[in-house]
């Protein structure tokens, strides 16, 4: 049964459905004779070409609209519900779960733990698979939906449920099995904590997970995130720069096998094992064109390259600007090597770099995409900034110009009176915004669905 009514929000200007007439309130009911139970249906549904709409209106009359359009071409129609269905939460406890390290007060939504595959087909979320039933796994593979990306922290049945906090935690491995059957792409992570899942049961779970090579695509392996709000949730400790070092040579170990035997590295760090131990990122071709991304493995690297590749083909002048940038503590070092880079080239620019200490949830926590308004706002009070301001894009909540903290970037101009800049994610965007070439990001980051994945909050 439809669980809720498919009622349009928006309509994309020159679109097919502005060419039908279609308008904000009314109501997809039906594609071709079948009720749409969710966004999954939606995309498999629009992409013949030749489709029959049931639309009913806002005044009630009920449109019956056929429709000629190139292959997967879409309609244009936004939905007030993104998933056209219910959020789907989590049923996990995850002993490293940020959601449950955030202090109270926060904006409720913040708090919802979901673990929904529709979320890693959409956004590329991960998912534990624990609450996903046959069913859902046979919709996966009846519409070869792709990439699915697993959480799977362990192969180890009984340690998975120890960690999950949940007796069922254990089984997922055959509905991998169906997907690795079926073709399915996927990816994988593995939050790793001190003490739990590394060492010999690293290896292990890297060593079963190489198994569903070459539909499983890749797996990063990231560091448990600890904020100072752990009263009363299980003993996790940080890693040591030493033991830091010794992930980075098991997965190096590995990489250099299954290279030989696959072509691929297949397994990766992400980029905060090789600052915690001083070593140096790997070169380009091991991230395997950068499919783990998100989950901070190769950015810095991409980065850089991004940079020196737009700084080359810049011809350096004497134009003088001064300006300054903040970011987090672990991407603060190479974001200043990159504007140390640009005043070289252009001698009359200026760049101030501030690196934010993120007093809100701890100084264990170094990524920029954490900080919020507050401790940016306070630590930049006073400081020499220059003509504008550059914050990153993770900044932001989605779709809006807000912080964690519900603070508005509007807010941080007033308070530092200074112009802020959002800048994009790539290497090219950083430049321009030094530069003026491009005016910088509008105050808000892309859509993105606001729920937060708790099989994702290690590396948030």
């Amino acid at each position: 049964m439809k669980k809720r009514p498919h009622i349009i929000s928006e309509i994309e200007e020159g679109s097919i459905a502005w060419e039908l007439e279609l308008e904000p309130g009314d109501e997809l009911v039906s594609i071709n004779g079948q009720e749409i139970e969710d966004v999954f249906d939606y995309h498999y549904l629009v992409n013949d070409e030749e489709i029959e709409l049931l639309v009913r209106k806002k005044n009630g009359e009920e449109w019956e609209l056929d429709v000629e359009k190139d292959y997967q071409e879409d309609l244009g129609i936004v939905f007030e519900n993104s998933l056209m269905d219910e959020y789907r939460s989590c049923s996990n406890k995850c002993v490293f779960c940020f959601i449950d390290q955030m202090p109270p007060g926060m904006r409720k939504t913040l708090y919802f733990k979901d673990d929904d595959s529709r979320l890693s087909f959409l956004q590329g979320n991960y998912v534990t698979l624990t609450n996903m039933s046959d069913r859902d796994i046979d919709r996966i593979i009846h519409y070869h939906l792709a990439p699915i990306n697993i959480s799977f922290h362990t192969t180890n049945p009984k340690l998975r449920c120890e960690m999950l906090h949940n007796r069922f935690a254990g089984d997922i491995f055959s509905k991998v099995q169906r997907l690795y059957e079926a073709g399915i792409e996927m990816n994988g992570q593995i939050v790793l904590c001190r003490g739990l899942n590394d060492k010999e049961e690293l290896e292990r779970s890297i060593r079963d997970l190489s198994g569903y090579l070459p539909h499983l695509r890749s797996v990063s392996v990231v560091p448990v995130g600890l904020s100072r709000y752990r009263e009363g949730l299980y003993p996790l400790e940080s890693f040591s720069g030493e033991e830091a070092g010794q992930v980075i040579d098991v997965i190096e170990r590995w990489q250099e096998k299954l290279y030989k035997e696959y072509g691929t590295h297949f397994i990766h760090a992400s980029d905060e094992w090789y600052l915690l131990a001083g070593r140096e990122l790997p070169e380009e071709e091991r991230y395997d064109g950068y499919l783990q991304l998100e989950n901070g493995v190769g950015m810095l690297r991409l980065l850089d390259t991004e940079i020196r590749e737009s700084l080359s083909r810049k011809k350096g002048d004497q134009r003088v600007r001064t300006l300054s940038f903040a970011t987090g503590r672990l991407a603060y070092p190479y974001i200043r090597s990159y504007a140390d880079k640009i005043e070289e080239k252009f001698p009359g620019i200026r760049i101030y770099g501030y690196e934010i200490r993120n007093d809100f949830f701890g100084e264990k926590i170094t990524v920029s995409g954490l900080l919020t308004g507050k401790d940016i706002m306070e630590q930049l009070r006073g400081k020499e900034l220059g003509e504008y301001l550059l914050l990153p894009c993770n900044l932001l909540r989605s779709g809006e110009n807000i912080l964690l903290d519900d603070v508005t970037v509007e807010e941080i101009e007033e308070y530092l009176k200074i112009p802020v800049k959002i800048v994009g994610e790539g290497g090219a965007d950083f430049t321009d915004a030094v530069l003026e070439e491009n005016a910088g990001r509008e105050h808000k980051r892309r859509q993105m669905y606001e729920q937060t994945d708790c099989s994702h909050c290690g590396t948030p």
